[in-house]
């Protein structure tokens, strides 16, 4: 029996996967349950056409986001904070700072999508990843400095 899967079943397919089971497993579980729909020549046809539909949408997504991702690239962050003697921050700069400051630079970004795995505490030179996209990732420079 061929059904179309309509959520992600591990060991057997994603979602829009179409996969063939044993009938008494598609019959018993997968149809009554709503994971799968019974494979006709006519829903293979239009789950055909609604993938090149999402596949042409999801290329043009990475399209921009990788525009966006070449014009990060070129950007520096500078937050000048207080800092002790030994370059040791009075606070900390987090994924909310860097989001305020690509905000000042007309880059409107989701906090969530800055990879710092915990807050900048010391004076330097850093290199921020940020996920756009799930296969687009571009990286900022933020410099700390020590403010006077």
């Amino acid at each position: 029996m061929e059904v179309i899967l309509t959520e992600d079943i591990p060991k057997l397919g994603n979602a829009g996967d179409v996969v063939r089971v044993k009938a008494g497993y598609g019959r018993n579980y997968l149809l009554p349950q709503g994971k799968a729909l019974l494979a006709t020549k006519g829903r293979v046809k239009d789950l055909e056409h609604k993938l090149r539909v999402i596949e042409e949408k999801i290329k043009k997504t990475i399209k921009e986001h990788e525009d966006v991702a070449l014009r990060l690239g070129k950007i520096e962050i500078v937050f000048a904070m207080q800092a002790g003697d030994e370059g040791k921050l009075f606070g900390s700069v987090t994924s909310s700072d860097i989001t305020v400051k690509l905000k000042e630079q007309g880059f409107d970004l989701d906090r969530r999508k800055i990879s710092l795995e915990e807050p900048i505490k010391a004076v330097g030179d850093y290199e921020v990843e940020l996920k756009l996209h799930r296969e687009v990732m571009a990286k900022i420079k933020v410099k700390v400095t020590a403010a006077e």
